[in-house]
C-alpha cells in the first residue's frame, strides 16, 4: 500500500509537470499602479467548492508574496474560470501477419493504442481594473489532471498551477 501512495504521488508530480501557461495583457497600462487585490463575488468557476478554494489560497499566498494586498475596495478584481476535457488518444502499434505465393496472399493486421487517454484542465485568470472593469491581464493555464487524488496533492496541483499563472505577473518584473 505504501507502495502505491508513492507511485500515485510521482504521478500527480508528474502530471502537473507538463503545464503550459499563455499570457495576455494591455500594454498600456502601467501595472505599477496595481496594490490590491480580491475575487469577484459572482465567480462561477466550474471548479468544485473544495477545489475552487484550494486555488483562491494558493492565488492569495502568490499575490501576497508579489507585495499584493486583498482589499475590499481593490484595484484589480480576480475572474477565474475552469473547464475539463479528456484528450483521446490516437497513437497506435500495428501489427501484420501476411503471406502468399504467385499472385494470391492472406494478411491480418490490427492495431493496440499507447499510452491511454489523459484528462487536461484549463484555467483562465483574469485581472480586470476594478475602477475602469476593463480587463488587464490573462493567463490561461493548461495541464494534465490527475482525477481522483487525495486533498493534499490537490492542494499541491493548485499551488503549483498558482505559482506558473502568476510566474509572469507583474508584466515586465
Amino acid at each position: 500500500m505504501k507502495h502505491f501512495l508513492i507511485l500515485v504521488s510521482i504521478i500527480t508530480f508528474i502530471s502537473c509537470g507538463s503545464t503550459k501557461v499563455a499570457y495576455d495583457y494591455d500594454e498600456q497600462i502601467d501595472f505599477t499602479q496595481y496594490k490590491t487585490y480580491n475575487f469577484m463575488t459572482d465567480m462561477d468557476s466550474g471548479l468544485s467548492q473544495l477545489d475552487l478554494n484550494r486555488l483562491l489560497d494558493a492565488t492569495e499566498a502568490v499575490l501576497q508574496s508579489k507585495g499584493f494586498t486583498k482589499s475590499i475596495t481593490p484595484d484589480l478584481l480576480i475572474n477565474i474560470i475552469a473547464d475539463q476535457y479528456e484528450d483521446v488518444q490516437r497513437n497506435s502499434v500495428g501489427v501484420g501477419i501476411g503471406g502468399g505465393s504467385y499472385g494470391g496472399g492472406v494478411s491480418v493486421g490490427a492495431g493496440f493504442p499507447l499510452g491511454g487517454n489523459k484528462n487536461h484542465q484549463t484555467i483562465t485568470l483574469d485581472l480586470v481594473d476594478a475602477q475602469k472593469d476593463i480587463l488587464v491581464w490573462q493567463a490561461v493555464s493548461d495541464s494534465n489532471i490527475a482525477i481522483n487524488t487525495n486533498p493534499q496533492d490537490r492542494v499541491s496541483y493548485f499551488t503549483k498551477i498558482a505559482n506558473k499563472i502568476f510566474d509572469e505577473f507583474p508584466p515586465g518584473e
